[in-house]
């Protein structure tokens, strides 16, 4: 290589592929130019710890990207003589000029955001804290939920059902919404043609269309080349692979469809936890 130290390994690479460049490059980026903000609930303070905190719903608005409306609820500061306006993500149900109760002394209906351990098992929930104060981490895509489960008072925790359909233990003080997201059956509509696609994810961010990769040249892909569209080697890797070449099922402990005794296990093992 002119100017350079030659490396065998780097003659016989191809380009850096999509994969590495997801990583690092700029045209990867999710595109917030337009987006209204930041979907959370509002910082754990005292209000919200020993009592409870009145907001009213100014506005239901479109984030762009998001397929879950957000709402514009207004509270009082609880320390200074001002109004702070939060952006929640819309529980079905919600309207402009509606009433929320924040904290652990709200009563339990659609919208208000109390503890998880302030409600009765079997409750539907959305927009549910993984740890007390994160504003937020589970059910929050239009049209989910997360069900109560059961709790353990002894432990201090709450087994809840997410929308994956696997049961997550979090403790009792987490916060979530009564209701589902706003916004359910966004999906049963077919997008039927491309230009919708396009418009779709130009919202949110380059991802779309996708290239297979086994439809590639060689030097874009290590399953690319070929006279037939065929991946041409195993398509397990190990852990250790290079960046470059780490493509496919990586550190699979096993392969292929789940079937007969292995099958029943898996089954078994998802309805008990």
């Amino acid at each position: 290589i002119k100017g350079g130290s030659f490396s065998p390994a780097a003659a016989t690479m191809g380009r850096v592929i999509r994969g590495q460049r997801r990583g690092k490059s700029r045209i990867f980026r999710a595109h917030v130019k337009n987006r209204i903000g930041a979907a959370e609930l509002r910082p754990l303070d005292y209000a919200e710890k020993h009592g409870y905190i009145k907001g009213v719903v100014k506005e239901v608005c479109h984030d762009p990207g998001r397929g879950a409306p957000l709402l514009r609820v207004q509270f009082r500061h609880p320390y200074k003589y001002k109004k702070v306006e939060n952006l929640f993500i819309a529980a079905e149900g919600s309207y402009s000029g509606q009433f929320l109760y924040c904290g652990k002394k709200a009563h339990l209906a659609v919208g208000n955001i109390l503890p998880v351990g302030q409600m009765p098992e079997g409750t539907i929930i959305c927009n549910v804290e993984q740890k007390p104060g994160d504003l937020g981490t589970f059910a929050r895509c239009s049209g989910n939920y997360a069900t109560i489960v059961n709790h353990l008072p002894d432990d201090g925790m709450t087994r809840v059902k997410l929308p994956s359909g696997s049961k997550k233990l979090i403790p009792s003080t987490c916060r979530a919404t009564v209701g589902i997201v706003a916004g359910g059956g966004r999906i049963e509509k077919p997008l039927l043609k491309a230009g919708r696609a396009c418009h779709k994810y130009r919202a949110k961010r380059n991802e779309w269309p996708i290239v297979k990769c086994v439809s590639m040249n060689p030097v874009d892909h290590p399953w690319g080349g070929g006279n037939h569209q065929h991946i041409g080697k195993p398509s397990t890797v190990s852990r250790q692979t290079p960046a470059g070449r780490k493509v496919g099922l990586i550190a699979a402990r096993r392969t292929g469809r789940l079937r007969g005794q292995g099958k029943m296990a898996a089954f078994v093992a998802t309805a008990g936890k």
